[in-house]
C-alpha cells in the first residue's frame, strides 16, 4: 500500500488515480494523524509526503516515521511545490528516499516512484499475487482466478475484492468499503456495496464463501 499525505484534494486524487492505474495500491489521506492512523490499520510500501500540511508539516512528520522502529524503514518521497535547493536538502538529509517538485509529469513520477520501491525492495510487495485459499488475485495483471478459473469482474469489482484481500482477517464497514473503492464523495447509498458483495459471491463460486457477512458492520475475507 502506498500512502499518499496530502491536504489539496484534488492533487490527492490524481496522484492516487495515477498509482492504481499503474498498478499499485495507493490510499490518500489529509494529515499526519491520519496516516498514522492508517498505518495502524495496513503497513505500507512507501509514503508520498507533502511538506505544507495542516497540523504538522511533512518535515516533522518524516522526522517521526523515521524515529519508530515500526515506521523507519518504510521509504518516503517528497511531494512538495517547495522546490528550494535548502528544502530538497532538509528533506534528504531528514531520510527522505527521494524529492518530487510540484507540478510534475506523471509518467516521470511512476517511474521515480517505482525506481524507489525497486531500490528498497518494496516493489514486489506491490506487485505480489493476494491469495486465500484458492483465491487468487493477480494485482499487476487485474487477473482474479477461483479455483483456477479466470473470473472476469467489473472495476470496481475487483477494486472490492483486492481491498479486502489487501485486509485479510479485518472487518471493513460498509462506510470504509465505499470511501476506499467509489471515493469518499460517491453520493450513492451503501446499499451498492451489498449489491457488488452479491455480485463477487455469484462469479468467485466456491470461493465467495470466503466473503464474510459480519452482521451490523460489514464484509471481510478470510477471517
Amino acid at each position: 500500500m502506498i500512502y499518499c499525505v496530502e491536504d489539496e484534494r484534488n492533487i490527492r486524487e490524481l496522484i492516487v488515480y495515477t498509482l492504481e492505474s499503474s498498478g499499485l495500491s495507493a490510499k490518500g489521506v489529509e494529515t499526519g494523524s491520519q496516516l498514522f492512523k492508517a498505518l495502524s490499520e495496513h503497513p505500507a510500501s512507501l509514503i508520498l509526503l507533502d511538506i505544507m500540511l495542516p497540523e504538522e508539516d511533512g518535515l516533522a512528520i518524516l522526522q517521526k516515521l523515521k524515529s519508530s522502529e515500526v515506521t523507519r524503514d518504510i521509504p518516503v518521497i517528497m511531494v512538495t511545490a517547495k522546490g528550494a535547493e535548502y528544502d530538497k536538502v532538509k528533506g534528504l538529509n531528514c531520510g527522505a528516499d527521494d524529492y518530487i517538485t510540484k507540478p510534475f509529469g506523471m509518467m516521470e513520477f511512476i517511474a521515480r516512484v517505482r525506481a524507489v520501491l525497486r531500490r528498497t525492495g518494496k516493489e514486489d510487495k506491490e506487485n505480489a499475487t493476494l491469495q486465500i485459499g484458492e483465491l487468487q488475485v493477480l494485482v499487476q495483471q487485474h487477473q482474479v482466478l477461483a479455483a483456477g478459473r479466470k473470473v472476469t469482474l467489473t472495476l470496481k469489482e475487483f477494486e472490492l475484492l483486492k481491498y479486502l484481500m489487501e485486509n485479510q482477517g479485518i472487518v471493513l464497514s460498509r462506510d470504509r468499503l465505499l470511501g476506499h473503492v467509489w471515493g469518499y464523495d460517491f453520493d450513492g447509498e451503501t446499499r451498492t456495496v451489498d449489491v457488488h458483495i452479491r455480485t463477487l459471491r455469484q462469479k468467485l463460486g466456491g470461493c465467495g464463501e470466503l466473503i464474510e457477512t459480519v452482521r451490523g458492520v460489514g464484509y471481510r475475507i478470510g477471517g
